[in-house]
Formats: C-alpha cells, sequence, structure tokens
C-alpha cells in the first residue's frame, strides 16, 4: 500500500493550502497528517478515526486546518487556512487500521502506512 501526498506550495501569510493523501484504492480507519520544520522532531497536526467520526487536532492548527476524505476516491485531505509562517515545514500523511484510543492519535509509531511527504511553504 502506498499513500502518496500532494498539493504543497508556496503561499503568502493567511492564504489557504489544501493537500491531498491518496492511498492505492485501500481506505483506512484511521487517517492524519503530520509535520517537520527543519531542525524539529515530525509533530501531529491532525487526525481522524472515520469509524468513531472523531477528529483531533493539535492546539497550533485548531480552527485553521481541517481534515476530510472523499472514501470514493481514496482520498484524505488537510484544509489549510489562516497560514502563518510558522506552519511552514514538510507534511506527511499517515494511516493505519489498527485500533486507535484518543490518547494514540497524536503519536507517530501507531500509524503504519506513510506517504512521502510535501512541502509547505508560508512567507511573511
Amino acid at each position: 500500500v502506498q499513500l502518496q501526498a500532494s498539493g504543497g506550495g508556496l503561499v503568502q501569510a493567511r492564504g489557504s493550502l489544501r493537500l491531498s493523501c491518496t492511498s492505492s484504492g485501500r481506505t483506512f480507519s484511521n487517517s492524519a497528517w503530520f509535520r517537520q520544520a527543519p531542525g524539529k522532531e515530525r509533530e501531529f497536526v491532525a487526525a481522524a478515526r472515520w469509524s468513531r467520526g472523531s477528529t483531533h487536532y493539535a492546539d497550533s492548527v485548531k480552527g485553521r486546518f481541517t481534515i476530510s476524505r472523499d472514501s470514493a476516491k481514496s482520498t484524505v485531505y488537510l484544509q489549510m487556512d489562516s497560514l502563518k509562517p510558522e506552519d511552514t515545514a514538510v507534511y506527511y500523511c499517515a494511516a493505519t487500521s489498527a485500533g486507535l484510543i484518543t490518547s494514540s492519535v497524536a503519536t507517530a509509531r501507531h500509524y503504519d502506512y506513510w506517504g512521502q511527504g510535501t512541502q509547505v511553504t508560508v512567507s511573511s
């Protein structure tokens, strides 16, 4: 199974971008987005437990980012609005069909499949 992330680019502060993560014809019970800025560790951004209908966001993006999916297209999206320079990072999508409890959704090691990353650069 491969995940393909796309949609990154260069945008001005307060702008928007929509990232896409397409799997090879498979849907997963849980999806997530992480990001890694230069010189920093990978950090959690957003997750969704589709079967439970629950979404989870890092405090830094809450109210600005939205995770969603189109099951028919096996695609997960991350809509990013009101972007800030500190959102600059490589964004990675991740997925797993294993059961996740709330306290696990933000931990990278719980996800089995990863996309290759897409660069998002926000200029001030």
